[in-house]
């Protein structure tokens, strides 16, 4: 299936040139070389900016060309498929602006389009060194002064504190310690008097060694009133509005590293040989590729979905953006993990030895992903915190139709991103979940009329039984003042995987005629799709998480992969569930 953000993103790659091809500017060994250094990919983020990325960040309604949220994840996947420090470097850009676009003015909202469309770089000061995670506890004051603020105390730990131009910035401007008390400022740093500011070291990391990773620290700083986004007191509540569409979004460099590493262990296997066969031929190798196959078309179903939701399911975000953050960097580290054991020693080695060290690399840029935007426990505990609202939605599988339609039917028309819809509590539960009996007894049904695979329909059936047993223990779960059991953490993390399972199964039932049909255009896609081998997989992956230690002989299905990816990894197309070649023009 030919599906626009895929061919925009493949068009992007192709202008990026051949990251293969040692002498071009955005090269494997150009990254690798930085990486070594620990030096920051300045004349690669620029020439992103030459071909048109920062202009991707701003919506159209401000200037830009952002025509939907699902386009800018499919576009970072492939700029982190390339180099992860990159991805992340440029990407905090995006991060930093997201909250002018929730809740700045319109003429906020243009002044900084422009800017991020002329290539400025924008942080966001968030965190503190002795607070963390722990935004209202945060220090850093907003005093009212004439015709402004003057700011004072130190942000730590931020993505281009030292290199951006302006940071967005949560400072406390009140009295009262709970959320009311903080304000968002989105601060001009080239307006500042030298005395004013002062940037902190770069501190050195075990990944994404390049990045500056640093601080900035604040002086009686004099801030005009024009920096206040939204209203004073609202910073608390625009942040985690702001972090529901960035933590969806962080899916796309979990997504691009796992495509990085499929690449590698799949290209190896097939030149390898052991024991006078193949590597890809040895049974043990075959099962581990096609396990972190199955894994990342999971990944990757769970995260198209979730960024259509922020266009069609926004009010549940909250939801949503947990799950998508919790789930898809944890199911991406345990890819990467994996396929390691394939690379056998290459997976360690540095520099030139081999494929200039992409494999080590790319496995400690990844692990930073998971901590970004509220590490796994504080998207679980969000998670813990919504309990008795989720249950309530789930026992009465309650389901906005329509929106779910429209995140999971890729032909569907996405409306405008309308901010005024998010919320900080998913009042109406969260549809994909709870869409997720009625999706699995479709499939059962298909497969009692023979359309698809009877071990398809039986998965399905299983799974139905997992969300129903699910159903029951949120409906006993009994919220804790103070401690919070290791068994609701678990509980979170079995509601975050049936979350991906149903995003796969509405995406596979919305989408199978189509996709089959569409692939007659050589692409190896039609199996995946025409009888549901690549949902097959993605459930028989999720009956595994949600029931260890009993067996569903998914040995079978996992084989019946291998043969796709071997197929596109030659023809020199991604191993996606959509069309999405390589090499060429899309």
């Amino acid at each position: 299936m030919r599906h626009a953000p895929y061919l925009a993103a493949a068009r992007f790659d192709h202008v990026m040139g051949d990251p293969a091809d040692d002498g071009r500017l955005f090269s494997y060994a150009r990254c690798g070389a930085l990486d070594d250094r620990e030096e920051f990919p300045l004349e690669i983020c620029r020439e992103l900016d030459l071909l048109g990325l920062p202009r991707q960040y701003v919506p159209r309604a401000h200037g830009g060309e952002l025509h939907s949220y699902e386009q800018v994840l499919q576009l970072m996947r492939a700029v982190a498929r390339r180099d992860l420090t990159v991805a992340i470097a440029h990407g905090k850009t995006f991060l930093g602006a997201v909250s002018v676009w929730v809740g700045g003015s319109a003429d906020q909202a243009a002044d900084l389009g422009a800017r991020v469309a002329g290539g400025d770089v924008v942080s966001w000061g968030l965190t503190e060194r002795e607070h963390g995670s722990d935004l209202l506890a945060g220090e850093v004051t907003a005093r009212h002064d004439a015709g402004g603020y003057r700011v004072d105390g130190e942000k730590w730990l931020i993505n281009n504190a030292s290199r951006g131009q302006l940071i967005c910035l949560l400072a406390r401007t009140g009295e009262a310690s709970g959320p009311r008390g903080f304000s968002l400022l989105m601060i001009d740093k080239q307006q500042l008097d030298r005395t004013a500011h002062r940037p902190l070291p770069g501190v050195r990391l075990h990944g994404i060694r390049g990045a500056d990773i640093s601080g900035v620290a604040f002086t009686d700083a004099p801030v005009p009133a024009s920096a206040l986004i939204g209203a004073e007191g609202s910073g608390t509540e625009t942040v985690l509005k702001s972090l529901q569409m960035t933590r969806t979004l962080c899916a796309s460099l979990s997504l691009g590293a796992a495509d990085h590493a499929l690449a590698l262990a799949t290209g190896y296997a097939l030149d390898r040989r052991a024991y006078g066969d193949r590597l890809i031929d040895l049974p043990q190798t075959r099962r581990l590729l096609a396990q972190s196959y199955a894994d990342l078309l999971l990944a990757e179903a769970t995260s198209l979905v979730a960024g259509r939701a922020i266009h069609s399911l926004t009010g549940e975000l909250a939801t949503i953006s947990a799950v998508t953050k919790y789930f898809v960097p944890t199911l991406v580290d345990q890819v990467i993990a994996r396929l390691s054991t394939v690379m056998g020693a290459r997976s360690l080695l540095v520099g030139d030895t081999y494929e200039h060290g992409r494999f080590q690399k790319l496995q400690r840029d990844h692990r930073i992903v998971g901590i970004f935007d509220g590490n796994t426990v504080v998207n679980l505990h969000s998670l813990i915190n919504h309990f008795p609202l989720l249950a309530r939605k789930l026992g009465r599988e309650a389901v906005d139709q329509e929106g779910l339609a429209t995140a999971s039917t890729l032909t569907a028309t996405l409306p405008d991103f309308d901010r005024d819809r998010l919320s900080l509590l998913p009042r109406g539960g969260c549809s994909v979940v709870q869409a997720l009996s009625a999706g699995a007894r479709e499939v059962a049904g298909l497969a009692a009329l023979g359309e698809v695979p009877a071990s398809l329909g039986r998965r399905a059936d299983l799974v139905r039984a997992v969300a129903a047993d699910l159903a029951e223990e949120l409906a006993g779960y009994r919220p804790t003042a103070v401690d919070v059991p290791a068994s609701a953490f678990d509980l979170a993390e079995r509601y975050a995987t049936c979350f991906a399972a149903s995003a796969a199964i509405h995406l596979w039932l919305r989408n199978r005629k189509a996709s089959a049909a569409g692939e007659g255009d050589g692409s190896a896609g039609e199996a995946l799709w025409e009888q549901g081998l690549w949902l097959e997989a993605a459930l028989a992956r999720v009956l595994e998480r949600l029931r260890p230690g009993r067996p569903d002989g998914s040995d079978d299905v996992l084989e019946r992969l291998v043969p796709t990816l071997i197929t596109k990894h030659e023809s020199g197309e991604l191993p996606s569930l959509l069309y999405y070649p390589l090499k060429g023009s899309a």
